[in-house]
This record gives C-alpha cells, structure tokens and sequence, in this order.
C-alpha cells in the first residue's frame, strides 16, 4: 500500500512537471508583451536557423542585426542593417529605417538582445520574427556571415 501511495505521488509529480515544461515552451516559442494599459498584447515569433534563413530570402522582409557596431564588424547576415538595441534611441532609430508595412527579421549574438528588441518594435506595430540562438545558432548551422 505504501509503496503505491509513493508512485502515485511520484506520478503527479511527473504530471505537474510535465505541464509546467510543456507551458513554458509554448512561452518561449512565441514572445508576448502585455502593454502598460493590459489592453493589447503585442507578439512576435521565434524560429530556428532555417526557418529564419528561409524567411529572409524574401526580399520583401527587412534583415535587422541588433548587436553593438564591434560585433557586426566581425560578420553579420547578408542584407542586415544595424541598429543596436542596446543605444537608449533604438526605438527612434529602428523607426528611422524600417517600414512598418514590411516584415522584420531581427537576430543578435544569441538570441537574447534580438528578443527584446522585437518586443520593442512589436509594441510600434511592427511583424517581426526572431532568430532563436542569434549569430552562433547560425554559424553553427554552418551558414555564412558577410565580414
């Protein structure tokens, strides 16, 4: 009897971390951002490297590196434009050169920074999709960077 009260308890622990994982990926799979009146929820989508790669073939979609001038000298995707998400005027600055019209592919080192900066423009009603992983995600895919 004891010990099938243990697998059970054992069981439902198994159950609940289960559904927490499961709750969590669904979170990261798909960033939100709640606005300060918690009227609207803004959104953007995270993909993989060949999602992302397969995405920016488009020519219609705007390429946007995040990352700090240092590191887009060291190499950075085809076509990407850069505005560094860590400059107190990103926003301002993202707003100078993109079309809210077109779709943004945003990336960064390792997915991080690009995160939060497609929750920033996400918030100016921009489509925007992330690369999971960044820069080191897609050199380990083997892909190319432009130096």
């Amino acid at each position: 009897m004891i010990l099938l009260m243990i697998n059970i308890k054992t069981l439902l622990l198994l159950a609940i971390v289960c559904i927490v994982a499961v709750s969590c990926a669904r979170v990261f799979s798909k960033g939100t951002v709640k606005h300060a009146d918690a009227r609207e929820l803004t959104s953007y989508s995270n993909v993989n490297v060949d999602e992302f790669q397969a995405l920016i073939a488009d020519p219609n979609v705007q390429l946007l590196d995040v990352r700090t001038p240092d590191e887009f000298g060291d190499g950075y995707i085809a076509g990407a434009t850069l505005v560094d998400v860590n400059e107190s005027d990103f926003v301002e600055r993202a707003l100078a050169v993109l079309d809210k019209q077109r779709p943004v592919a945003v990336y960064c080192r390792s997915g991080r920074r690009s995160a939060r900066a497609a929750s920033l423009l996400a918030e100016q009603g921009f489509t925007v999709t992330n690369l999971n992983g960044g820069v080191m995600a897609w050199q380990d895919a083997g892909k190319t960077l432009i130096k």
